[in-house]
């Protein structure tokens, strides 16, 4: 034990060993924006510029703050590279200009970024690999609420959900990670001072993600994740350095686990203290040479202990050893254990004096390591076993007594030769030979039976007088019984190892299709298949037959959902019986001590929420159903069946609370359309209607002239929303019926300008069609009602008396007609979410009217025209530019220019 204390761990070693010539990775970890990542990254890069170190930017968003935009005053900036996207022009950091410059350390913030599509790797994580692969250090930034695990926690505190996600194994393979961190109050002042978002998204902010409340609890999740890691990182410290434990930087508990039957006290003990002091936990059991003779009922109890443990949250370890105390002790040395949870000891004082106490140990010898003796003895242990089980009975076969036979007639053969050059002892080995042959091809009995046949065999032809059963000579009586004790003591202990190993190689073959069967799981992402994969892997591992019951979504009853070999349908009393196994969360059915008649046992799948559904074996043959470690195996793969199970059904609860989330986000922007964009123009026509009914007598020709005209407007504008309500209905629903033919582009755009006349009142318009452009194959009313949400979009951002482009030109197989204005343009994170629904661009002095769907309608009409549409900005001054881009039919009749006609 002292020589392992003192040997390095060889996965400490071996995780060293991986490091070796990669870059380190260095994570400023905030609980929310604005904290100052990206300050405190400049202020560690300056520092390490100053000390001579090679440091350059690969990509820093300031966003636009003046005191972070400073840092940058002497750094090398990497230039980013542009990226064509759907038409527009994004800027990505160059990964291949700095792997080409090499520096010795690179600054690459919001490490959680998507790449535009085209770029080597879909995330920025994956390039901060690759630079930390080649030998570059890395300075990175990253938000709590960006880090995979704690994604659906955040989401259930702040009800905002990120999709931009980091893998946990990120900040595992940090070498550092500093937090960023400042008091909720600061932050939500920053907020106000317009330090993180302008004014208006701050509002919203502290209303929504920024509350106080959230804050404190991100904190809270951003502390403890780096305490996480860094206490990994101690503990591989000290295993790779072999440093005997504990440091106590950090608790962790060590409950021991046995056979005896109040564990499971002891058990929920450990949790409760563990949870007491909000750190990791671990249940260990040592396997000695004791192990081998445990009962079945005890080893049954050993099984279940563990598995308890794992339910309430432990990390479960079975490691061999010869003496239990000295294993436990240098585990707990080996993983920095402080704290050891162990049972009171109920054996006599003179068991203790014969075979020692393993508490006693402990206690001597746990140095800085506190031990807690717990007597559980009033606290009801787990349930016994309620399914009967017992060994399989194994048909008689007279191959192995007769292969014994042989290997004792082969030995008397070579004793036969080799008398006459050896004495009569060193025959006797011959024998002995045959006997461990006979312990080792075929096991105890055999051996036993080659035993008593090479006695008689030696004492009949080798032992004086000859061919007779009778000794004369004393001393070889003497010779023969030593014989004879040796050939039994030999062939227990050649029948013992055989055991020994046959059973490891089964252990080894399970545990081998247990690995294989939870990495299937974990990879299957439909029910059905993983029902099927389930009942598969119980058949051909216990050689059964097996069906898996799930509830059914209405009546609460229960329904076949898969079996191997295939089941249509149970009868109704292995229904009755698994439908009371669901019901009571226990077995039932054959073998059980509830309906024990039934030809099918059912267990229940539970996992630490509740149960998930009932699984039911059969075999044909008779007898005891299971083998008390076909049991042991049956609970382990229907744990992990009713893990897989429950992941999935979570995974298809999350995807449905996603669609009711976004079901109820356009309810709510639809009935705010509605409360209105739809009531604006009603109340206007409703009191211009009254006004003129009341009150015709006091207005003018001009004055009724001027109302009557302003009621027209806001009808036809409570026109276009219902309108564009029906069309958005007409799309979702798929009942556009396409009437194509080809139609001239001037003659289209002329008839949606004349429609749009009103709308663009007052603003200049401007149109530039080629004149050689060809004929396109449209529906001419769906594409004029496309051009005309187009001209009504530009003329709501436009300002008064701007001017609004309409360009049509020829680019390679396609037309393209965009619609230029020169309002405040859109937003860079806004240019493909303007075509969602219900989405409209927040301006900063006021809110458009619409609905939100003129675009959405747009991009529908265009896209079942086989066209295509996209947004951006203009490049000469603010603006917005929306194209549409429509394919040249093959069959197409080219418009000659006007003046060829004059």
């Amino acid at each position: 034990m002292a020589e392992r204390e003192a040997r390095p761990s060889p996965e400490a070693l071996l995780d060293a060993a991986n490091q070796e010539g990669r870059g380190r990775l260095k994570i400023f970890l905030g609980a929310a924006p604005g904290v100052g990542k990206t300050y405190e990254m400049l202020l560690a890069a300056q520092a390490r510029r100053r000390d001579g170190i090679d440091v350059v930017v690969g990509i820093v968003e300031t966003h636009g703050r003046r005191e972070t935009e400073a840092l940058l005053d002497g750094l090398e900036i990497i230039a980013r590279r542009e990226v064509e996207y759907k038409g527009h022009r994004l800027h990505e950091m160059d990964l291949d200009a700095i792997l080409k410059r090499r520096p010795q350390l690179v600054l690459v913030d919001e490490l959680a970024h998507s790449n535009a599509p085209g770029s080597r790797h879909p995330k920025r994580f994956l390039d901060v690999e690759e630079l930390a692969a080649a030998g570059i250090d890395v300075f990175t930034t990253l938000n709590i609420q960006h880090v995979d695990s704690l994604n659906d926690v955040i989401a259930r505190i702040t009800r905002i959900r990120v999709r931009e996600t980091v893998p946990d194994s990120v900040l595992d393979q940090a070498a550092d990670i500093e937090v960023i961190d400042i008091a909720p109050a600061d932050l939500i002042k920053r907020l106000h001072e317009g330090k993180v978002y302008v004014p208006q998204q701050a509002e919203r902010a502290v209303r929504h993600f920024f509350s106080p409340g959230n804050l404190t609890a991100l904190r809270e999740l951003a502390l403890r994740r780096t305490a996480q890691r860094v206490d990994e990182q101690l503990l591989t410290h000290m295993q790779a350095h072999a440093i005997a434990g504990p440091w106590d930087a950090g608790e962790r508990v060590l409950v021991c686990v046995s056979e005896a039957p109040n564990i499971a006290a002891l058990i929920r003990h450990a949790r409760r203290v563990a949870d007491r002091m909000r750190v990791p936990w671990t249940a260990i059991y040592v396997e000695t040479a004791r192990t081998q003779r445990l009962t079945d009922a005890e080893r049954d109890r050993v099984t279940d202990h563990l598995r308890l443990a794992e339910r309430l949250g432990a990390a479960t370890s079975t490691i061999p050893g010869r003496r239990v105390a000295d294993e436990v002790i240098a585990y707990a040395q080996a993983n920095n254990i402080t704290q050891i949870v162990i049972g009171k000891s109920d054996r006599s004082r003179w068991f203790e004096m014969i075979h020692g106490s393993v508490v006693h140990d402990l206690v001597r010898r746990s140095g800085p390591i506190s031990v807690h003796v717990i007597s559980a003895a009033e606290i009801d242990p787990l349930p016994p076993k309620s399914i009967a089980t017992g060994p399989r009975p194994e048909p008689v076969s007279p191959v192995p007594y007769l292969g014994s036979a042989g290997a004792v007639a082969i030995a008397l053969c070579i004793g036969s030769l080799i008398e006459r050059f050896i004495g009569l002892q060193s025959i006797s080995l011959v024998f002995l030979m045959a006997v461990m042959g006979s312990a080792i091809a075929w096991g105890l009995l055999p051996a036993l039976f080659a035993c008593v046949l090479s006695v008689l065999a030696f004492n009949f032809f080798f032992i004086p007088p000859l061919y007779t059963f009778t000794i004369a000579d004393p001393e070889n009586v003497v010779a023969l019984f030593f014989f004879a004790l040796v050939a039994v003591i030999i062939s227990n202990l050649t029948a013992a190892g055989r055991r020994q190993i046959a059973a490891a190689r089964a252990r080894a073959k399970t545990t081998g299709e247990l690995y294989a069967f939870s990495r299937k799981v974990a990879g299957i992402g439909t029910l059905d298949d993983l029902l099927w994969a389930t009942t598969y892997q119980v058949s051909s591992m216990l050689n059964v037959h097996t069906v898996l019951l799930l509830p059914e979504k209405e009546g609460g009853g229960l329904t076949l959902a898969s079996g191997y070999p295939p089941e249509d349908r149970l009868d109704d009393a292995d229904m009755a019986a698994a439908r009371w196994s669901w019901e009571h969360n226990h077995a039932a059915g054959r073998g059980s001590d509830t309906l024990p008649g039934g030809s099918w046992l059912f267990l229940p799948l539970r996992t630490g929420s509740g149960l998930v559904g009932v699984i039911g074996i059969d075999r044909e043959a008779p007898g005891p159903l299971l083998t008390p470690d076909e049991r042991r195996l049956l609970d382990a793969l229907a744990d992990q069946a009713a893990v897989a199970i429950e992941r999935i059904s979570l995974a298809r609860g999350l995807a449905e609370a996603r669609v009711l989330a976004e079901t109820e986000r356009l309810r709510a922007a639809l009935l705010t359309s509605i409360s209105h964009d739809l009531r604006t123009p009603l109340a206007s026509i409703l009191g211009t209607v009254s006004s003129l009914r009341s009150y015709a007598e006091r207005y003018g020709a001009a004055e009724r002239e001027e109302l009557l005209s302003t009621l027209q407007d806001e009808a036809e504008r409570l026109n276009r929303f219902v309108g564009n309500l029906l069309d958005m209905t007409r799309l979702e629903s798929g009942a556009i019926d396409l009437k194509l033919d080809l139609v001239d582009v001037g003659e289209i755009v002329g008839s949606a300008l004349e429609r749009a006349g009103h709308v663009l009142a007052h603003h200049r318009v401007e149109v530039d069609i080629a004149p050689d452009l060809p004929m396109l194959r449209l529906d001419a009313l769906l594409f004029e009602q496309v051009l005309f949400n187009l001209l009504d979009n530009a003329a709501k951002y436009a300002p008064r008396g701007g001017r609004i482009d309409v360009h049509a030109r020829r680019d390679a197989d396609t037309v393209a007609i965009e619609i230029v204005d020169d309002g405040p343009g859109i937003p860079p994170a806004d240019l493909e979410r303007v075509f969602d629904k219900f989405y409209r661009v927040q301006a900063q002095d006021r809110q458009r009217a619409g609905t939100g769907l003129g675009l959405a309608i747009c991009r529908g009409f265009v896209e079942a025209q086989g066209g295509r549409i996209d947004a951006q900005n203009r490049g000469d001054r603010s603006g917005a530019v929306l194209t549409i881009r429509m394919p040249v039919p093959e069959t197409a009749e080219i418009r000659e220019p006007e003046a060829a006609h004059g």
